[in-house]
């Protein structure tokens, strides 16, 4: 089929999108609508010891000023829920109190104080000025490796040394044994650097409030509408899910940011009905850096068993995961159960344990950021495996293949759990290098060499556990005019899921998918949803349209016979129409408009309905070999990358081009992640010193070269589709390969670690403390 599944169709919403049609929440306005400012916290750690709003409520323009006392005289409930997670000696994690506005103290810069309500945003941040506050500072710790020593100061009573959550899996005694027989022990220390997201649309809201009917309609940008109405029903408003409708439209980018409610969607909806009016709040730039989850902040000691042969024994790996002041829905699960079994990579690892700590600092939340736990298992393997090479002086590549788990080996239960259904590593290892030319290397590096440069070049493999968990359901309608459209709880965020949803539905019924429109984002039009987060979106709520597909393929040769008197058995489904099968003598057909149609005149029916299901039995695992050549500059440190290969194993691909759109997107973040970016709190005041683009520096356009993306597909067998996920794959293979080729290059030198981000500066310091 010319647009079916496996074909490179363009984007349907692209038009619509480069062409300024878009409809952001930005977009949407409301008659009569206020504007919302956030007065946020300029310190790290302090007493609320005076606060005082009368003067700024006297402002021009001010409609309403919210403080924590409003929050309760409201009866309103908190953002932290209960999660579930249990430290090793069974006791539950600590669970701290999260209000919606600061309530006595402030635990991090940037916590939440107030939300004034004005005419115009201007004269909400006027108004903000005139807030009387004071605050009596208190000692703060924002370095997460000193956070759990005994003299840093506490920031919750009830958890002793800033311990929030101490979590292990694995074999303990399994792993000690095979450390003990060892041969050698690889150990490295590695940082895994703070990030802020920063997606291209800040966070957002616009509640409105109807007192006739009590209920509130929240447009808001974020990854899933279904788990934000459930937030405000269940935790913070306290009423029924039918007094709640979430709109969420176009959306500028989430990578895993934008998938838990935050505290300024339930301000705006109590701030319309306090005041009559709809309320916007647009979040600013330093709203996201200071505001926003932020991603990664994990400290790891990690060490690898290796026999004589260099054949992986054990592994073993100690980690300090960041959770900043206060728990984000999912920061401890992202630290442990989310990453924790992807440590053993695509290795034969008989044995593994790891610990976890999670623990506060006086910093901005942590949580899910793209890969959410698997960048950072892949990081550790795949540095482990490096220095493994560097320690036995065997080839990155030669001990990559020692060590893989085979095809003969599938299905394969890795030593943490995870069983991988399907994979041929040393087939895209194979074809990353040839495609690199890593045979040409050495020569490219000699040459390099004579002008000056550094030439390095590193590979990593990466896997990923995605497309699991909770399952999605679907439907597809069809309209006497003959408007088919497609209704799911999953969210676009940039990924295309018009055009996935409509090729898989197109290819299925063998219609053009140009033709279906795609329903998503409102929980007054789709009851029930996952959202969009773990590369879940197309995988699971692909299969269910597919189930849907094949219920509407099978209600429609049953309406067709009641049609046209015949049996089910007489008549076949073929290009979109009922037909009688070939040999009976009858050349009748009927279109999927003629059945919507005899629905609407014999049934009532206002459209031709079929619904679809699909739970994941198990997560799939895509899987892949990264390799990067750069070039670093003696005098002054700078990294340029002049290759960049990556082979996927994808299993089945729906598009080709939108898949290397994700893949593209992910190296970039994942490479910004190796060479720039670095989220940094001042460690005597607590400021966050890079709370703007000034500060923080974002991958740009001259950062990387074109990318030679190629796939070899082994298809999932756990995925009806036969799909292994895509969305997240980039961010996960691409750190450890940069940094892999960053001390390649830097080996003559004898330097032998780094940490991210490798920055020129910390690149030429590297270096000069080696030449002495």
């Amino acid at each position: 089929m010319k647009f079916g599944m496996g074909q490179p169709l363009t984007r349907l919403e692209d038009e619509r999108l480069i062409s300024g049609r878009g409809q952001f929440t930005a977009d949407h306005d409301e008659a009569r609508q206020l504007h919302a400012f956030v007065m946020r916290s300029p310190y790290a750690h302090a007493t609320l010891k005076h606060l005082n709003v009368d003067a700024a409520k006297q402002a021009p323009g001010v409609a309403a000023i919210l403080t924590h006392h409003d929050i309760s005289q409201a009866g309103l409930g908190q953002l932290s829920y209960k999660l579930g997670l249990k430290s090793r000696e069974g006791k539950e994690m600590v669970l701290p109190p999260r209000p919606l506005l600061a309530m006595g103290r402030v635990r991090y810069v940037g916590e939440p104080i107030a939300f004034i309500v004005a005419e115009s945003v201007e004269q909400a941040r006027d108004a903000a000025e005139m807030i009387e506050i004071e605050f009596d500072d208190l000692p703060s710790i924002t370095e997460l490796a000193r956070s759990v020593d005994a003299d840093m100061p506490q920031i919750w009573p009830d958890a002793p040394h800033n311990v929030c959550l101490d979590w292990h899996q694995g074999d303990q005694a399994k792993t000690e044994a095979a450390f003990k027989n060892a041969a050698h022990i690889v150990k490295l220390r590695l940082i895994n650097n703070r990030l802020i997201s920063h997606p291209l649309e800040t966070r957002n809201a616009t509640g409105v409030y109807d007192a006739t009917r009590d209920h509130y309609t929240l447009y808001t940008g974020g990854q899933g509408v279904h788990a934000i109405q459930d937030a405000m029903a269940d935790y913070i408003f306290k009423q029924p899910k039918s007094h709640f409708r979430v709109i969420t439209n176009d959306v500028g980018g989430g990578f895993g940011t934008k998938m838990f409610p935050i505290a300024e969607q339930a301000l705006v909806l109590l701030a319309a009905k306090m005041t009559g009016h709809p309320v916007k709040w647009v979040g600013e730039r330093s709203d996201t850096a200071q505001g926003d989850a932020h991603g990664r902040d994990n400290l790891s000691i990690a060490e690898l068993a290796v026999d004589k042969n260099g054949k992986f024994l054990a592994l073993r790996v100690d980690t300090l995961a960041n959770m900043g002041a206060y728990l984000s829905p999912y920061g401890p699960y992202i630290a442990t159960k989310a990453g924790t079994g992807m440590l053993p990579g695509l290795y034969d690892i008989q044995a593994a344990y790891v610990q976890v700590r999670c623990v506060f600092t006086n910093t901005t939340p942590v949580d899910a950021y793209r890969g959410a736990g698997r960048p950072e298992a892949s990081y550790v393997i795949e540095r482990l495996v490096d220095a493994a090479a560097r320690q036995l002086k065997i080839s990155p590549v030669e001990i990559r293949r020692r060590n893989f788990i085979t095809p003969a080996q599938m299905p394969y239960r890795c030593a943490l759990g995870q069983v991988y259904d399907s994979g041929d590593f040393n087939q895209h290892l194979d074809a990353a290098l040839v495609r690199a030319d890593y045979a040409g290397f050495p020569a490219r590096q000699a040459a390099a060499r004579k002008n000056g440069k550094l030439l390095g070049f590193g590979i990593s493999t990466y896997v990923e556990a995605c497309a699991g968990g909770a399952g999605e359901k679907c439907r597809i309608e069809i309209a006497p005019d003959g408007a088919i459209t497609l209704f799911v709880g999953t969210q676009n965020n940039g990924q295309g899921h018009e055009t996935a949803y409509a090729q898989i539905v197109g290819d299925m019924l063998q219609i053009d998918p140009r033709t279906i429109r795609l329903v998503q984002g409102d929980t007054a039009q789709v009851a029930t949803g996952g959202g969009t987060g773990g590369s879940r979106s197309v995988p699971v709520g692909g299969a269910a349209f597919k189930a849907a597909a094949l219920t509407l393929i099978d209600q429609a040769i049953q309406r067709g016979g009641e049609i046209l008197g015949m049996a089910t058995t007489e008549l076949v489904y073929s290009d979109g129409e009922v037909m009688v099968k070939q040999g009976i003598g009858n050349n009748r057909k009927l279109s999927l408009t003629e059945l919507a149609d005899y629905g609407k005149k014999t049934k009532g029916e206002k459209t031709f309905v079929a619904m679809g299901s699909f739970t994941p039995p198990a997560y799939t695992y895509p899987n892949g070999t990264h390799g990067v050549e750069l070039a670093i500059d003696q005098a002054t440190g700078a990294v340029e990358i002049l290759r960049y290969t990556v082979v996927d194993d994808m299993g089945r691909v729906i598009n080709p081009d939108m898949l290397a759109g994700q893949v593209y997107g992910g190296i970039a973040q994942g490479v910004g992640q190796a060479l720039l970016e670095e989220c940094v709190y001042d460690p005597h005041s607590g400021q966050l010193m890079t709370a703007s683009f000034m500060d923080y520096a974002m991958p740009r356009s001259d950062l990387l070269p074109m990318i030679d993306f190629s796939t070899k597909n082994v298809l999932c067998t756990t995925n009806p589709l036969g799909m292994k996920g895509a969305g997240e794959a980039g961010a996960i293979g691409a750190p450890p390969a940069v940094i892999n080729a960053v001390l390649n290059a830097l080996a003559p030198l004898g330097i032998d670690h780094i940490d991210m981000p490798a920055t020129p500066h910390k690149i030429w310091q590297l270096m000069q403390k080696a030449k002495g």
